[in-house]
């Protein structure tokens, strides 16, 4: 017998391995040793995670079975969850699918073992992207349901809005783009409907808001509208984009009282809604009561109980058989076929387009709204007229070859006398030449514009046609996202506080960098020449500007002109800051609180206003005029490179001799002082064409 116990010995410590995952030991580690092992562990884990990042994908899977090891040594359930699941990621980066496939049930088996209900949901969705990858859809959607059904039953409301982006981009591989956009547009409206918890940090609050994988549900959603010429709400998942662009980058909370938010569904698609969620509501309940009942050992279960389990069991079985055929019912192929017929060949959702042309024709300036969106493989141009369908039209350009070109026009714009006519004309032929009969058609004056993601590093009016500037034909207005900007008529009493930083050097300290900067000496003699044309206005010069002095005599004045250095601090934005004469710096945080409820026109006329850092995806180019709004200011003007002193002097005393003598709007007097500089020695569009307008332009 014990000859026979040592045999088989072996075996049983195998098959203990095998049921609980974990590695034998005689005698358990000490706690001081455990500590140890998972402290090492873990940096193991974030060494993977690097590796995994820099596309080192064999080395990260060495450097993860190291961390697995010791968290199975050390009994560490969730370490082993965390390690399995990032195994079976970079197996999945490699396209080794049944590896990965093994690796995430391996972390499932222990999720279920612990009862981690979140853990499992976000398994079932890694596993349900598996099948998808390979063509499996049936399975691919019925993972996805169930651990949809498991963020229901969490109250997880960003997981939720990620699962049904995931069912969107199953349904869209399945080319059924009706209901891809029904779940495109639920993903967005459970995203946009979270309510963040007050306990948390700024960032945490937007972290829980904001992901750039959240971002590209917007970008899909106006891709397949657009590629099913529903334009004009392909127009507001667009302006959509740009406010949680914005909000993510700038760590702000939008007030959900004045802005718009969420897709509006269709009376089909609220059909599809409804019974969609009526299911999973059903499958919810069960499962709820279900779980309950599995907590009672099957020992002290009463018959009714074990009764009621198995009926449930079933009942779950059945309703998820009938959720899988959901896409499938007679029901809501009813409701698609509805949604063909009442959609045709151009979606004009009468509520929405009722919006935009109203907007734009009550400003009686012959506008138009202009929104581009940079997808993978081309270019979508959304253009609003007042009185026509919106049109849109695909212009196929790489969005690589479209960002090489960007920055090289951005180069030149920046160097003169380097010529910005060559890159100015290609963009030009991908921007405006596509659209260029309907702006003559609508005898376009004024664009107002919402560039996305790198388009926001190049001012439009620079564009060239091959003979003339886009400037010397139309006015540009930029806007953050048109649910922000209210373009209402300016007020007649112009007055002007004007702030200046001539003279110094003073150091501010943001994380580790220090911005060395120094006094500017053209600023008093541009804030002497601005003040002096408008009766009323008052300047503070060197120690008298402060954020203080400026902040009591704000109010009385609908114009602001800032003089003086601002700087837009790319990765912490809310350390962005504007310099005072004291030496003192306001960041965002603090402009948050200003009350620029009188101000029509808050202008930044020195260095790099609107941008820090390198090119990325263009959020902070519009940074200064968000805030600005926020804080209750009409616009703002930036300016996107260094100006040289002169050409600012000479740019701003034509823009406010235009806007006090000639009575022009905001827009057109920055047009007419843009054409009096190329008209003269400053004719390179690096003097003239460097600020932009932000938001109400009248």
């Amino acid at each position: 017998m014990l000859y026979l116990l040592q045999r088989l010995a072996p075996i049983i410590l195998c098959l203990i391995f095998v049921v609980s995952c974990d590695i034998p030991t005689l005698q358990p580690p000490t706690t001081d040793t455990t500590q140890r092992r998972t402290q090492e562990a873990l940096q193991l884990q974030q060494q993977g995670l690097q590796q995994l990042n820099q596309g080192k994908l064999r080395e990260a899977l060495g450097t993860f079975a190291q961390a697995l090891d010791i968290f199975k040594a050390t009994g560490q359930r969730q370490g082993e969850i965390t390690t399995l699941k990032y195994i079976g990621q970079t197996y999945e980066k490699l396209r080794e699918y049944p590896k990965a496939l093994d690796y995430y049930q391996q972390a499932l088996v222990i999720a279920k073992e612990t009862d981690n209900k979140t853990e499992e949901m976000e398994i079932f969705s890694h596993i349900g992207v598996i099948y998808y990858k390979t063509g499996v859809y049936a399975k691919a959607q019925e993972l996805y349901q169930q651990s949809l059904v498991m963020g229901k039953e969490t109250n997880n409301m960003q997981a939720q809005a990620e699962i049904l982006h995931q069912i969107a981009s199953l349904l869209e591989a399945q080319q059924k783009p009706e209901l891809a956009i029904v779940f495109y547009k639920q993903a967005i409206n459970v995203l946009e409907g979270m309510e963040v918890d007050s306990k948390l940090s700024p960032q945490q609050q937007i972290q829980q808001l904001y992901t750039s994988r959240l971002t590209n549900t917007y970008r899909h959603l106006a891709d397949l509208l657009l590629k099913q010429n529903r334009v004009v709400e392909a127009q507001v998942a667009v302006d959509s984009l740009k406010v949680q662009e914005l909000d993510g980058y700038l760590n702000s909370v939008r007030d959900k009282a004045k802005t718009p938010q969420g897709m509006e569904y269709l009376q089909p698609e609220q059909q599809v809604v409804d019974k969609f969620n009526n299911e999973i509501s059903l499958v919810v309940k069960q499962g709820k009561e279900l779980s309950e009942l599995q907590k009672i050992p099957e020992k002290d279960r009463t018959p009714q109980q074990e009764t009621r389990r198995q009926e449930l069991e079933a009942a779950q079985r059945d309703s998820l058989k009938e959720f899988l055929a959901f896409s499938d019912s007679p029901e809501v192929m009813a409701h698609v076929q509805e949604l063909n017929r009442a959609t045709g060949g151009e979606n004009l959702n009468p509520k929405i387009l009722r919006r935009l042309q109203d907007f734009i024709r009550q400003l009686d300036i012959n506008a138009v709204l202009l929104y581009p969106l940079i997808l993978e493989d081309r270019l979508e141009l959304v253009l609003v007229t007042p009185y026509t369908p919106p049109i849109r039209r695909s212009v196929t350009v790489k969005r690589q070859e479209l960002y090489r070109t960007i920055e090289e026009f951005r180069k030149a714009l920046e160097n003169p006398p380097n010529d910005a006519k060559k890159p100015g004309q290609k963009l030009y032929s991908w921007l405006i030449q596509p659209i260029e009969p309907a702006l003559k058609e609508a005898n376009t004056k004024t664009i107002i514009y919402a560039p996305d993601g790198q388009l926001r590093y190049i001012p439009l009016a620079a564009l060239y046609d091959g003979k003339q500037w886009l400037v010397q034909n139309y006015r540009v207005n930029n806007i953050t996202a048109l649910s922000l900007t209210d373009l209402q008529q300016r007020p007649q009493n112009l007055k002007i506080l004007a702030g200046a930083f001539t003279r110094g050097n003073y150091d501010i300290k943001v994380g580790k960098r220090t911005f060395k900067l120094g006094g500017l000496p053209f600023a008093a003699k541009e804030v002497e020449n601005v003040t002096s044309a408008f009766p009323g206005s008052a300047k503070l010069i060197d120690s008298e500007f402060t954020e203080q002095e400026t902040l009591k005599l704000m109010s009385n004045y609908p114009i602001l002109h800032f003089a003086t250095h601002a700087a837009f601090v790319p990765g912490v934005p809310d350390e962005s800051f504007i310099l005072f004469g004291d030496g003192n710096a306001a960041s965002f945080r603090d402009l948050r609180f200003w009350n620029l409820s009188n101000a029509d026109l808050v202008v930044l006329s020195a260095c790099e206003t609107g941008l820090g850092g390198q090119l990325g995806d263009g959020i902070e180019i519009l940074g200064f005029g968000y805030v600005m709004q926020e804080a209750g200011a009409k616009a703002a003007i930036a300016s996107l490179w260094q100006v040289s002193d002169d050409g600012t002097q000479a740019l701003m005393n034509a823009f406010y001799a235009a806007l006090q003598q000639d009575k022009l709007s905001k827009v057109a007097a920055l047009q007419k002082a843009q054409l009096s500089l190329l008209d003269g020695i400053y004719d390179h569009p690096y003097y003239w064409a460097g600020f932009i307008l932000i938001g109400n332009g009248m």
